[in-house]
């Protein structure tokens, strides 16, 4: 077995650890496996082992893995996690099956135009700039419902909820009082009629916290494979 099978093994095993810790559905969290930098030979050792579903954050390194793996492995799913610039939508919105990081309507209204329509619906989440943090993308709290709603008004997105990064925390409380933000929001969208199943919250330092606070998905990637190499997309 290899080293990164037995990492997702000792990640999986921490997820449904904390499912029970925090009276959780077993199994209501999914695990995106992170593999940003890692090269193509990493992501098949994490699919020996089970995983299919990949988070990538640089546009070029992610295509260039999607094409080489896609013959013999069409059954994974990409999930774009990094800053969506608007010069990249077209790639994105042909490759990738799942956008985290969607923060204007401009960009939402181009994947919509740019994708497919050989594909289903592109899905998305609302990324939040849950602690205000000035260098940070994601919209403000204040603007989410806004566009929320245009989203929901554009054929070929399917919003699916929202994805958070906070601030580094020094605890385990003060980690899960931003999560919470998230989710108290998430909650209010829900309660106007929309139908949200997705947050997208947690990576390899704070994954507890945001499964005690209602994530079901977390994205992790140097549990999984390690230390990343450093990275300057063009």
């Amino acid at each position: 077995m290899s080293c990164i099978a037995d990492a997702l093994t000792h990640v999986r095993q921490q997820i449904l650890m904390a499912e029970q810790q925090f009276n959780r559905q077993p199994h209501s969290v999914q695990l995106l496996a992170v593999s940003k930098t890692h090269p193509p030979d990493a992501v098949i050792q994490a699919i020996q082992a089970g995983q299919l579903c990949f988070g990538e954050n640089y546009v070029q390194e992610a295509v260039d893995k999607i094409q080489i793996l896609r013959a013999d492995h069409p059954q994974l799913e990409w999930h774009f996690i990094g800053a969506l610039q608007s010069n990249k939508t077209r790639v994105v919105a042909e490759h990738f099956h799942w956008v985290h990081t969607l923060d204007s309507l401009k960009n939402a209204e181009r994947l919509n135009q740019q994708r497919p329509a050989n594909l289903p619906a592109l899905q998305v989440c609302i990324q939040v700039n849950i602690s205000a943090e000035p260098q940070k993308a994601g919209i403000s709290v204040d603007d989410v419902p806004t566009l929320a709603r245009a989203i929901q008004t554009l054929p070929r997105l399917q919003l699916r909820g929202l994805m958070a990064i906070p601030a580094p925390a020094p605890d385990f409380a003060t980690q899960r009082q931003s999560f919470r933000q998230l989710r108290e929001i998430f909650e209010q969208l829900q309660a106007q009629g929309m139908s949200l199943d997705t947050l997208s919250m947690g990576m390899t330092d704070d994954m507890q916290a945001a499964i005690a606070e209602g994530a079901t998905l977390v994205r992790i990637g140097t549990a999984i494979f390690g230390a990343r190499a450093k990275k300057i997309e063009a």
